[in-house]
């Protein structure tokens, strides 16, 4: 059986899914040529990330794919319901990149509150002949100890989060549609473990007692965080998202940061991705880096893994 690896696979996948016999094709095969590619060579199985789109026409024209799989936790890139319909399978991997995205939330955080961004690119080109002006500007960042990080969305990354930021000495709220209570278990080096128990509360009140706010939630139709959200924010809180393009207006971002209401942004997604708005890109108040989220080394070789399991236990 053949498994078209569209968007990459780490090689534990691909050891995984060769040793239980399975061709694995790693070619990156463009959108516009997938129908063809994929009945040409009678591929079975296709894995896909972000960039590559499994909709309708693909599953309508390919009568040999068994299976869809991405590889992270969103599946809006997949025609998911109508997949099923027609009896493919669709997979993902909802926990294995949690911890890295939590972990970049958090430097997007830091970076924010320490003014890393701007320091970094400043010190190159005046760092030698402004160091004491660079030092003064730079010399006013606060502690995220003791501050209230708001979480948006407290499923698998949203708890991964909070875990990282109470091992920072944060506190920590959250809002959720569907989740009244999380059990947070921060577990330490030398075996030992704390549980935090966290209640949600409403988005209203988390937008209110928030210093920091966080996103982890899933495509919307509409903004999550819009121009009322952010009026009722505090006065000089960050806003980080990490999750989707679209959950936040970002011409009304752009604007509570150049009118000082927020004091700064972190985002790994776009609206327009993949051609952010230039407004953003350029924007002094924004830590930026281009939707990398779940894309350390140990995510890529636990959602490899996780996935080719998924596979095997289905077809074989």
């Amino acid at each position: 059986m053949k498994v078209l690896a569209n968007d990459g696979v780490s090689q534990s996948g691909i050891d995984k899914l060769e040793s239980a016999g399975f061709e694995v094709i790693t070619t990156k095969v463009a959108q516009e040529q997938l129908i063809n590619y994929l009945n040409e060579n009678k591929v079975d199985v296709i894995l896909v990330r972000s960039a590559t789109k499994v909709r309708k026409d693909i599953i309508d024209a390919c009568p040999d794919l068994k299976i869809i799989g991405r590889g992270g936790v969103g599946l809006d890139n997949i025609d998911v319901e109508y997949a099923k319909e027609k009896g493919v399978k669709v997979i993902n991997t909802p926990a294995a990149s949690s911890a890295s995205v939590a972990e970049l939330v958090v430097a997007h955080l830091l970076s924010g509150v320490r003014f890393l961004k701007n320091a970094n690119r400043d010190m190159p080109l005046e760092g030698e002949s402004k160091f004491k002006e660079l030092k003064k500007s730079y010399a006013k960042g606060v502690e995220l100890k003791g501050k209230t990080l708001g979480i948006i969305g407290f499923g698998r990354i949203g708890q991964a989060t909070a875990k990282v930021a109470l091992g920072l000495g944060m506190k920590v709220i959250a809002a959720d549609a569907f989740l009244e209570e999380a059990t947070i278990e921060l577990d330490f080096f030398d075996g030992q473990t704390v549980d935090f128990k966290i209640k949600t509360i409403s988005k209203e009140e988390l937008l209110k007692q928030a210093d920091f706010i966080t996103l982890h939630v899933p495509a919307q139709k509409e903004y999550v965080i819009g121009k009322k959200e952010i009026e009722m924010m505090k006065d000089g809180a960050g806003l980080i998202n990490a999750a989707r393009g679209g959950v936040i207006d970002e011409v009304a971002l752009v604007e509570a940061l150049d009118n000082k209401k927020l004091s700064f942004a972190g985002l790994d997604v776009f609206e327009s991705e993949p051609k952010p708005e230039l407004k953003i890109l350029m924007s002094p108040h924004i830590s930026l880096s281009p939707h990398i989220g779940g894309s350390t080394n140990e995510a890529q070789d636990r959602i490899g893994i996780e996935l080719a399991s998924q596979i095997i236990e289905i077809l074989n």
